[in-house]
């Protein structure tokens, strides 16, 4: 089957960019950044991660989110979802699924979800694209983790999301 991003001529493209953003990352930033220019609308779609044990949670990834996109040229919205992402696609109106993608082991892994979403709507179609050179190396893991044992994150992440990450004193 020959899938392609074409629309209707009225309808919009519309692309979903999803994760859990926990935080949400200069990489996360810049590959929404990207599909903001190649796309009429891009959704944010913050996971609400059942499954994970999240630092965040779901109204803090949103809010920050939200603050990232109220900085981006084009047409960024930032909704939550649970559950299939290609359900969440098809409710939306999503004619793509936009990835970003560091180095191979995330391309091996997205390239499987790729495969099994198209089974699971092949009328979205999967892009994938790489951030900034100098962003690769960043994870919100990694993040996570530098800002927990007191390291610098401030060129790993914008500064709302740098003051989320500083620990709180202990309350007495």
């Amino acid at each position: 089957m020959n899938v392609s991003l074409s629309t209707p001529a009225s309808a919009p493209r519309i692309a979903v960019y999803s994760g859990t953003f926990d935080p949400l990352t200069l990489g996360h930033e810049d590959v929404t950044r990207r599909a903001a220019q190649l796309f009429d609308e891009v959704i944010v779609a913050v996971a609400m991660a059942h499954h994970k044990k999240t630092r965040f949670s779901l109204r803090e990834r949103l809010d920050m989110a939200s603050e990232a996109a109220s900085r981006m040229p084009g047409r960024v919205r930032v909704l939550p979802f649970d559950g299939l992402m290609m359900d969440f696609c098809r409710q939306q109106g999503a004619c793509a699924v936009v990835r970003g993608v560091r180095n191979l082991t995330d391309f091996d892994y997205e390239a499987q979800m790729a495969a099994m979403n198209r089974k699971l709507n092949p009328a979205v179609e999967t892009v994938f694209l790489l951030p900034q050179a100098e962003l690769q190396c960043i994870s919100s893991t990694l993040v996570r983790e530098i800002s927990y044992l007191g390291g610098d994150v401030s060129q790993m992440v914008s500064g709302p999301v740098a003051q989320r990450l500083k620990p709180q004193p202990l309350q007495a």
